[in-house]
């Protein structure tokens, strides 16, 4: 089956999406041009940006498991 249909593929988008939200929070060109909307479809992104920068050690704890689950176990 696809990777779009297993949970690990879905864990693993949410964090890839989480994570480039976050960069992207920092570039202020960016922030400003992608994260300005809070509703909507846009505001998924601001609302993984917020996410990313507030739980930014959990987050990266997570990335590096789900790395080492992708790479070792699977």
């Amino acid at each position: 089956s696809p990777a779009v249909y297993s949970l690990d593929g879905l864990l693993v988008f949410g964090l890839l999406l989480v994570c480039t939200c976050a960069y992207l929070r920092k570039v202020p060109r960016l922030k400003a041009w992608l994260l300005s909307e809070k509703r909507g479809v846009w505001g998924v992104f601001y609302k993984a940006a917020v996410i990313g920068t507030r739980l930014h050690v959990a987050v990266a704890v997570s990335c590096i498991l789900m790395a080492f689950y992708v790479l070792v176990v699977k």
